[in-house]
């Protein structure tokens, strides 16, 4: 165990099926409510706590996951929604226990699972601070040494002494994680809570989790991002419905993730306004792969045009949203990102309230084959703000048939090199 931080062994957690019970406390919970601040200690053990036979109607979040993670490594998460990802944070996090196995955690612990929690709106946002400060197992005088970086990195300069319920949802998200990420830590357990949000201070979290890393903080990253989870994390591990199914480099682990199947329709609506991915600004409607003739597609030759359809929900008539999708591949790597800011006349436009359709489209002999995964959002500009978000909304294949008239020319070999395969011109001349 001396060169180990985590040693997960047969990992499971049940949880009934339609029966009321008693909803997890967090720590922060605890001492927000005035109870006793928290004592941490450098080596813990989570143990299953016995417990009876239960009925049936049990899902199983984790079943028997075992995997050792070393000192000063980074290694992401992921799998699809509800295969356990966030479940098996809160396991190693002593949020929640284990129904069997056990898990062995050695180093001092910070966890940025759910992000603001144990906030009070009625304090500034300098006492959450130190109330969250303290609430992470932060001495004061730490706090006050670190109190001027957290305040830059959350850039709240202006309103620190403001109560945070009057916070904005993205001032008050920077604030959370900047208290979080800048506890001296040696194993940081972070979830993806930057899902929606303010793209630049995104970037700047994940530089924050990048520089743990490299000064030899170990790191365990969940997240639905393969770019991210290449960028941050030299080893991954693939959970599906609760179990450990692939452990090893991440490029290799991603590529398998995004291959495997349960692929994503080609087709995705959200119905219900309220239950849609996005804010008090734009909801995501629907998002759609079709032909040119629009007709949805699962499959597209390499050399026919397609369209991808993007429909939100205009919540207001303040803010401009803007329609935004990056195509990735099979490995994590986004081919390219793109939005309807081409689109002059539309932007030209006042903002209106309503269903509004974005549409663009893709030309033939562009994309390489393969299958293609479709991110869509909403966003908005000046400030960059990120108003909805799904990964994986949708996904196609590209298919190219060697025909003689694509970019493979008659060539029907192995696979052809590129992310993109454009029918570029040539000329060629006998000198």
């Amino acid at each position: 165990m001396a060169d180990l931080a985590i040693r997960a062994q047969a990992l499971s957690k049940r949880y009934r099926i339609g029966v009321a019970r008693r909803g997890y406390r967090t720590l922060r919970d605890a001492v927000s409510e005035g109870l006793a601040a928290t004592l941490r200690t450098a080596y813990r053990r989570v143990r299953a706590r016995p417990r009876s036979a239960q009925a049936d109607d049990t899902i199983w979040a984790l079943k028997d996951v075992t995997f050792e993670v070393a000192r000063g490594e980074a290694v992401g998460i992921i799998g699809r929604n509800g295969s356990g990802k966030s479940t098996l944070l809160k396991v190693l996090s002593r949020i929640t226990r284990p129904t069997t196995g056990s898990a062995e955690i050695t180093g001092r612990v910070g966890s940025l699972l759910e992000v603001g929690t144990g906030f009070h709106p009625e304090l500034t946002g300098r006492d959450n601070i130190y109330l969250n400060g303290a609430i992470l197992g932060m001495k004061r005088a730490e706090i006050a040494h670190k109190f001027d970086e957290i305040v830059a990195f959350a850039e709240v300069e202006r309103f620190i002494d403001t109560p945070v319920k009057h916070y904005s949802s993205g001032m008050y998200l920077r604030l959370a994680f900047a208290v979080a990420a800048h506890l001296e830590t040696e194993i940081l357990f972070v979830d993806e809570v930057l899902a929606v949000g303010d793209a630049t201070f995104q970037n700047k979290c994940l530089h924050k989790m990048q520089e743990a890393g490299a000064e030899g903080h170990t790191v365990i990253f969940v997240s639905h991002s393969m770019p991210s989870i290449q960028r941050l994390c030299p080893r991954a591990i693939l959970l599906d419905e609760g179990r450990l199914v692939a452990d090893g480099p991440s490029h290799e682990i991603t590529r398998h993730y995004m291959r495997a199947g349960s692929l994503p329709p080609s087709e995705r609506v959200w119905p219900d306004l309220d239950n849609a991915p996005g804010d008090s600004v734009a909801r995501l409607r629907s998002v759609r792969v079709k032909s040119e003739k629009g007709q949805p597609v699962l499959t597209m030759d390499i050399r026919e045009p397609l369209v991808i359809e993007v429909d939100y929900w205009n919540l207001q008539s303040t803010v401009k949203p803007t329609a935004i999708i990056h195509c990735v591949n099979e490995e994590g790597v986004t081919l390219f990102a793109t939005n309807d800011w081409n689109d002059r006349a539309w932007w030209n436009s006042p903002p209106t309230p309503g269903l509004v359709r974005a549409i663009c489209r893709i030309p033939g002999n562009f994309l390489a084959e393969g299958q293609i995964f479709v991110l869509a959002a909403v966003g908005s500009y000046n400030p960059n703000v990120l108003h909805a978000i799904e990964r994986d909304a949708v996904s196609f294949q590209v298919i190219d048939r060697s025909e003689g008239d694509g970019a493979r020319g008659a060539y029907a070999g192995s696979e052809w090199p590129g992310v993109v395969r454009p029918l570029l011109t040539w000329h060629v001349e006998k000198v």
